[in-house]
């Protein structure tokens, strides 16, 4: 049975809060607002509820709710103020001061009972998730301590050391057969094939938080054989066609092996997320021999790279409103930059064909 405290310094109002509730409540009853901090630090977190008049002698019950304020007991148990007084202005001072309900008087038993049913099982389970959400916190901690121990293990392995060298060696691989293309497109075509290449190794705390997620073992045979993305490369392109011109170039070559495609191009995300994912094996040559290691290319041209990058700061932040407002508008942004990239796709190519034309008349009439 939860206990509750009523200050009030008129004991008839004490005994007729009392009788209306003493069938569900243990009721502890203060005659002024000294007694009933008294009473809030004798039973600490075992009063569900504080039932509180405002005009009282010795400390008046503005003075309780500053002291429940400062010690930030106003978070965690609720107050309802018995009061004849209705000014709007009191009342509105009131709430700002964390109050949760009133009653007023005269009172009436059912409206009581039910006032304070109320606000004693509402504040019952906001306590309850508060709880829970430390403890979930509190767990989460604990394993990102775990987390930290063990990658802090994994990464002083030679093992694992090893193996990202050879992610970082095939990383130069694809970044050298890349620039080459780019230096072949620059002079055959006055043209470059794409704009820029950014490149990055998997942390060992997100390695390991992904094979513990996937459930698969902590070690260097698990990254190895189950995560393709260690390694990641993401080339940004000018247009749509420049993508997949690129990327079957890539795969052509007689050394490289195409493992997975994922054309989020021609079938975007439900997001709009737009790209072109290509897992390969890529040969690296040490001294030992031949390797092959797995490396993830992202193709997307400049206006997929801009929406992607925006809409994953966006999706990290805390406490938005109308999320699902803020993704269909996010959606139709994709879909409007899918729009944006065809339509200067074929201005280029009109451009292109102007100058060919151009050229040709200038070979057949010089």
């Amino acid at each position: 049975m939860h206990r509750i405290l009523v200050a009030d310094d008129v004991e008839i109002n004490r005994e007729i809060l009392h009788d209306m509730l003493m069938e569900d409540y243990i009721v502890e009853t203060a005659e002024d607002g000294a007694q009933a901090v008294q009473k809030l630090q004798e039973y600490r977190g075992g009063i569900a509820a504080l039932l509180l008049d405002l005009q009282m002698p010795r400390m008046d019950g503005y003075a309780v709710l500053n002291w429940m304020n400062d010690h930030k007991w106003i978070d965690t148990i609720p107050v309802l103020i018995i009061s004849s007084e209705r000014a709007v202005e009191i009342e509105n001072y009131c709430f700002e001061m964390g109050v949760s309900d009133f009653i007023h008087k005269p009172f009436n038993s059912s409206i009581v009972k039910k006032r304070v049913d109320n606000i004693v099982e509402l504040f019952a389970r906001k306590n309850g998730l508060e709880k829970t959400i430390a403890q979930q916190t509190r767990a989460l901690e604990e394993q990102r301590q775990i987390i930290r121990l063990h990658t802090r293990q994994l990464r002083d392995t030679k093992i694992f050391n090893d193996l990202m060298m050879q992610y970082r060696s095939a990383i130069m691989v694809i970044e050298a057969k890349l620039k080459v293309l780019y230096e072949e497109f620059a002079q055959e075509y006055n043209r470059n094939p794409f704009e820029s290449i950014k490149s990055r190794l998997k942390s060992p705390e997100s390695i390991y938080e992904k094979l513990d997620r996937k459930g698969f073992p902590i070690t260097v045979e698990s990254i190895r054989e189950y995560l393709a993305d260690v390694a990641g490369v993401r080339v940004i392109c000018s247009f749509p066609d420049d993508i997949y011109r690129l990327a079957d170039l890539v795969v052509q070559s007689n050394d490289i092996i195409l493992v997975q495609k994922k054309d989020y191009i021609k079938n975007p995300k439900s997001n709009g997320y737009r790209s072109l994912h290509l897992i390969l094996d890529v040969p690296i040559f040490l001294s030992v021999g031949k390797e092959y290691v797995k490396v993830e290319i992202q193709f997307r041209t400049i206006a997929m790279d801009f929406w992607a990058s925006l809409e994953h700061k966006l999706r990290y932040k805390k406490d938005l409103e109308n999320t699902e407002e803020i993704e269909r508008q996010l959606k139709v942004c994709a879909d409007s930059i899918d729009v944006l990239d065809y339509q200067m796709m074929q201005i280029r190519n009109r451009i292109d064909k102007t100058n060919t034309a151009l050229l040709v008349r200038d070979i057949e009439y010089p």
